[in-house]
């Protein structure tokens, strides 16, 4: 059969047992494909994934270094919005969906490809965020979900299906039982579900968490640094223990991701809902990106005023973790709510001083040079800094004027 007959595919390729068995299923279904890496900081030997995807059969293999768009256009406008999902997750997998599957469509776009895949489960979240993102952005392109197609998922219903076929096909794979889940790793986080994962009375062993040193055995000295935020964006972080400084937005993050690893931040081990509406059992390691909100969060404190901080927790920050975790990021919403951002940050501007230690993000102060909402003397309780007390006597008459009249009531 022509490779050609059906058409040309961009395959979105991680180097696993799935994206490698995918790959030559859709050449065995006549298909010419095309493999995509995109390099979101993942711990991965690009070469080795690359000839690998080759001796396959991919005619070409894209590798795509994605990780500076990746902390400028989504890493920071989520901690401008102090983004999160259910409470708890910091939408590590989400963050980084538009950037992989823009770049995508664009090499698809391209290369003349008529269908673009991906490795993605019929149940889960990412399903969703890829396809919505690639017909909002070429709404005639084809999507090739193999996971969702009967013919493939009959024939491979499980791992060992899928490690004979890669078997008879001459792939090699490293997968093995010794690690009973699946990972999902960028330079914002890692997750792990599925497998024993999914009794969500199980605990984690000690030997799954990938990143971060357990808090239990981390330094018993704290690390102390100050970050400093301009318009909501972190734009210097000092280690005042050993003096580094760092101010390149790429190597800021990665360097708050160095530190928080090796003293045990980020680990959190949750159930969520997922979009489509099941319950999952998720274990997450968020490192920089948990030191960022906590410090992010504390400076709006200081700085920014109450009812723009009320408007846009009420109104953008949910707003915002809902379209990331939903998929909706390249959606007319999805533009509305984006471009409100930066508004909300003109003055979220100063250091916040921060302590780390086996696994907790502790502040030890904060300060703004230009920012002056925060009056010592007017919040002293020593001195009436030109508020008079007698002035709150009004106040409270005015807002009791409806209890008065509802009183009585209990």
């Amino acid at each position: 059969m022509s490779a050609s007959i059906k058409g040309k595919v961009l395959l979105a390729y991680s180097g696993g047992l799935d994206t490698s068995c995918i790959l030559a299923w859709l050449l065995e279904e006549g298909y010419e494909v095309l493999a995509y890496m995109a390099d979101v900081g993942q711990e991965e030997d690009f070469v080795e994934a690359k000839q690998k995807a080759l001796k396959i059969g991919a005619s070409k293999v894209f590798i795509e270094d994605l990780r500076r768009e990746f902390v400028e256009e989504l890493i920071y406008p989520a901690v401008q919005t102090n983004a999160i999902y259910e409470g708890v997750y910091l939408l590590g997998t989400s963050l980084a969906r538009p950037v992989i599957g823009r770049r995508q469509i664009q090499l698809a776009q391209q290369e003349g490809c008529t269908h673009v895949s991906h490795g993605c489960t019929g149940k889960g979240n990412d399903q969703v965020r890829f396809e919505l993102a690639y017909y909002a952005l070429e709404p005639k392109i084809q999507v090739i979900a193999p996971w969702r197609v009967p013919e493939f998922f009959n024939r491979f219903q499980g791992r060992n299906d899928l490690l004979a076929y890669a078997a008879e096909k001459g792939i090699p794979v490293v997968q093995t039982l010794a690690k009973p889940w699946s990972t999902d790793e960028n330079l914002f986080h890692i997750s792990y579900e599925a497998g024993i994962l999914e009794d969500p009375n199980v605990t984690p062993p000690k030997d799954m968490w990938k990143l971060t040193v357990d808090p239990e055995e981390a330094p018993n000295t704290p690390e102390r640094i100050h970050i400093t935020f301009a318009e909501g964006r972190p734009v210097k972080v000092v280690n005042q223990n050993d003096g580094t400084k760092v101010t390149d937005p790429l190597d800021l993050f990665i360097y708050l991701n160095t530190l928080a690893r090796r003293n045990g931040v980020g680990r959190i081990d949750i159930v969520e809902n997922r979009f489509i509406g099941i319950k999952s059992r998720g274990c997450y390691e968020t490192p920089g990106g948990t030191i960022l909100r906590v410090a992010h969060m504390d400076l709006e404190g200081l700085v920014l005023d109450r009812e723009v901080r009320l408007y846009r927790d009420e109104h953008v920050t949910p707003a915002f973790s809902r379209l990331l975790y939903n998929g909706l990021y390249f959606s007319p919403e999805g533009a509305f709510i984006t471009s409100t951002i930066a508004a909300s940050q003109k003055n979220v501007n100063g250091v916040v001083r921060l302590k780390l230690y086996k696994g907790m993000v502790i502040v030890e102060g904060r300060f703004s040079e230009t920012e002056k909402l925060y009056d010592m003397e007017e919040s002293s309780m020593d001195v009436h800094g030109g508020f008079s007390p007698q002035d709150s006597e009004g106040f409270i008459k005015i807002q009791s004027i409806r209890l008065k009249k509802w009183g009585g009531k209990f």
